[in-house]
């Protein structure tokens, strides 16, 4: 009896298991890669990134020592690569946590004290969305000068408004449930309820929303490090090098072809799984 009551849960396991595509087992794959990059970077590279091997400028992938090649200066790729998506990835997951926590205040906010409030976070809201978001980064960056502090709270700024809204009507749908009703009956503060109890049964659809943002803030960084105004030398990034690359396409394809293949699996991983848990999500919801 015990053996069968330890086996049910593995059982029950495996069998959820095989319900997961194979496209997500392999966007899961990938994303674990990047998240081990994002931690050991400094510890697995070969090389400094900022190593340079003037004698060894533009060295083909599988060139002897240097894995993925090396660029205009001699630094060896594959090293300037996990560096590189270390930083795009500590930026992308630092924007969205204050993307998330900018908009989920806002949210709960709103639906709390309703009336003028609400109009006006909704409001505001809704110029924020109806601007274009890089017009206002380029005039930001432009004005101000480009750091990674300022590129970090223009990231965590970027979709605010849709942690904002879904927020909203969260906390609304979720003030006229019964464990919302019976906590203020026997006086429990608003706050505590929020915390206690209304905001661990909505963290399902805002976990999923941020794995929704966060590819988008990667691609963000990257846009605008490739326009020179994100991630500035001798610190490093992926868009960073695509702009680098873009210089040397037709001797060196490698430079601008390998961070962007980085970029693009990133992002599709992430994609695809927030677009997975949101349809299993939405399924419960039905």
């Amino acid at each position: 009896m015990t053996t069968n009551t330890l086996a049910s849960p593995k059982r029950q396991f495996l069998k959820s298991a095989s319900r997961i595509p194979v496209s997500i087992w392999l966007c899961l794959i990938w994303i674990a890669v990047v998240v081990f990059v994002g931690v050991t970077a400094q510890w697995i590279s070969p090389f400094d990134y900022l190593q340079q091997s003037p004698l060894a400028r533009f060295a083909p992938p599988g060139a002897p020592g240097h894995l993925l090649g090396t660029d205009y200066l001699g630094r060896d790729v594959l090293s300037n690569i996990l560096v590189a998506t270390q930083t795009s990835l500590m930026i992308a997951l630092l924007g969205s946590l204050i993307c998330a926590f900018i908009g989920t205040s806002l949210g709960f906010l709103a639906a709390h004290f309703g009336g003028w409030v609400d109009n006006a976070i909704m409001g505001f809201a809704d110029a924020k969305a109806s601007v274009p978001f890089i017009i206002f980064a380029l005039g930001v960056l432009a004005f101000l000068g480009s750091s990674p502090l300022i590129l970090l709270m223009l990231v965590g700024v970027a979709s605010f408004e849709r942690y904002a809204r879904l927020t909203r009507g969260l906390v609304l749908s979720a003030n006229q449930e019964g464990y919302a009703e019976a906590a203020r009956i026997v006086g429990v503060p608003s706050l505590r309820i929020y915390l206690r109890h209304v905001l661990p049964n909505i963290a399902g659809p805002l976990i999923v929303q941020i794995t929704l943002n966060f590819p988008e803030i990667i691609l963000l960084e990257s846009g605008l490090s490739f326009l020179g105004l994100g991630i500035q030398p001798p610190e490093t990034s992926l868009g960073l090098m695509v702009a680098d690359g873009r210089n040397y396409i037709a001797i060196a394809w490698w430079l601008i072809a390998l961070p962007g293949v980085v970029i693009v699996l990133t992002t599709l991983s992430i994609s695809l799984l927030g677009d997975y848990l949101r349809d299993r999500f939405d399924a419960r919801l039905r």
